[in-house]
């Protein structure tokens, strides 16, 4: 083999690791807990380094769920379209080569925030990778109900940063997983919605799969994106951030749920696609003013 194309390979192959990880739902993820870290630090105190090393930690962590999900989802991924070429299921990474590769960085991760930042951050990244990773994935093939479960891990991160920063848990880690859980649902149904049919032929009961008309998922995309709009008003009750989040938080939560609502009323491919283009929108400028008006 030339040196080119074994470079090529190579090239080839941290790609396909690095598809593993799901580097933007890693930078999700990172991102919150950096939210989580700052609305836990003192105004004007935010340790720089101590941030640093819980947004790496935070990162490795949520990879390394992410490829045990790859691997533990290779037989679903290989009957969808849009998951079917994938590094498992097209064969360009062989089960135990992810499975090594996701130990790895959830190892490093926890150790890393173990280290930095304290037993209760990592005990917080350890929880969130068990529950994303044994409790969701197994139940997405069996219940709709999946999606809440799945909510549960999604929401944590921003507590790990709060974790790192405070090494306690107090009533502000609450009211941002209470924010992110809630945030979640009518996202994840936007994309259940637009790829229902790919969902159907994994055997994945999501709801619009099990709601063809969209009534349900309608629903429950309005009633969490109220809720939402209620709780994210929580962080200025708590002390937490002053009235122009207040405001700015129920601006952007009424025109999140006016979205949701037409959804719920349209029930087209196009509605759907405007809430997931909405939720993506809407939850970097509700940090964006949680950090620019923290108390």
């Amino acid at each position: 083999m030339s040196v080119e194309a074994t470079a090529e390979r190579a090239r080839g192959a941290r790609a396909d690791f690095l598809e593993l990880a799901k580097p933007r739902i890693t930078f999700l993820v990172t991102f919150t807990a950096l939210v989580g870290y700052v609305m836990g630090s003192p105004v004007g105190g935010v340790a720089s380094g101590p941030l640093l090393w819980a947004m790496a930690g935070t990162a490795l962590v949520a990879g390394g769920a992410s490829a045990m999900n790859m691997v533990l989802e290779r037989a679903t991924d290989a009957l969808m379209h849009r998951t079917r070429e994938r590094p498992i299921p097209a064969g360009r990474l062989t089960t135990t080569e992810a499975a090594v590769f996701a130990a790895a960085l959830t190892v490093a991760g926890i150790t890393l925030l173990y280290v930095r930042n304290g037993a209760l951050a990592a005990a917080v990244a350890g929880v969130t990778w068990f529950s994303y990773v044994f409790m969701y994935t197994p139940l997405k093939t069996r219940t709709s109900l999946s999606t809440i479960v799945g909510a549960v891990p999604g929401a944590l991160p921003p507590v790990i940063g709060w974790a790192a920063a405070r090494h306690s848990l107090d009533a502000g880690a609450f009211v941002l997983f209470a924010i992110l859980f809630l945030w979640q649902i009518p996202h994840f149904l936007a994309i259940a919605w637009l790829f229902r049919d790919d969902y159907a032929r994994g055997g994945l009961p999501m709801l619009p799969v099990l709601d063809p008309e969209g009534r349900m998922t309608g629903r429950q995309a309005v009633a969490n994106s109220i809720a939402l709009t209620v709780v994210s008003l929580t962080p200025t009750v708590a002390g937490l951030t002053g009235t122009l989040y207040l405001f700015g938080a129920l601006a952007l939560g009424l025109a999140f749920t006016g979205v949701a609502a037409r959804a719920a009323y349209a029930r087209t491919r196009p509605a759907a696609r405007a809430l997931f283009f909405a939720s993506i929108l809407y939850l970097p400028a509700q940090s964006a003013l949680m950090l620019l008006d923290r108390q």
